[in-house]
């Protein structure tokens, strides 16, 4: 299904919810540290995909892609096997050819992680480390994302 016109959350901010299973705990049972990157993976691609602006139709339509340029965890409460937990994405900071989001990790008892990431927009294959000079976002990605990151509250992204 495509959309085109954006379906911004409430108060721009984006939930994903998932379940902790056995295989996403270490020795100690609790979630092991890397698997917080792969839920804010998902998360984002989930938030741009229910947003109408799906990852794969910009890379197939402008032949432009997000890749993380920087990342920042904040690990501030375990989660343990069969949690629920809620990632929760806002738009912070939204450039010509960057975006910088916050994506916060909410557990039953609370915050389990905050991350602060940065994403580059650059053609497949590329890399801003490796060479690859950043592309302009797309208009139709850039407005809604503006729009997300318009729609939260004052004081939300920090």
């Amino acid at each position: 299904m495509k959309r085109n016109d954006a379906a911004i959350p409430p108060q721009g901010r984006h939930r994903y919810a998932l379940r902790i299973y056995y295989e996403d705990t270490d020795a100690g049972g609790i979630v092991y540290h890397a698997n917080y990157l792969r839920y804010a993976e998902r998360a984002r691609t989930g938030a741009l995909r229910d947003m109408g602006i799906p990852h794969a139709e910009m890379t197939e339509q402008f032949g432009t892609m997000f890749v993380v340029r920087r990342i920042e965890v904040d690990y501030l409460m375990p989660a343990r096997l069969d949690d629920s937990l809620t990632v929760e994405t806002t738009a912070l900071e939204v450039g010509g050819a960057s975006l910088t989001l916050r994506q916060d990790v909410i557990g039953p008892h609370g915050q389990c992680a905050r991350l602060d990431v940065r994403l580059a927009c650059v053609a497949p294959g590329g890399s801003p480390v490796g060479g690859s000079k950043p592309k302009r976002m797309p208009p139709r990605w850039r407005e809604a994302l503006t729009a997300m990151r318009d729609a939260a509250p004052v004081g939300a992204g920090t």
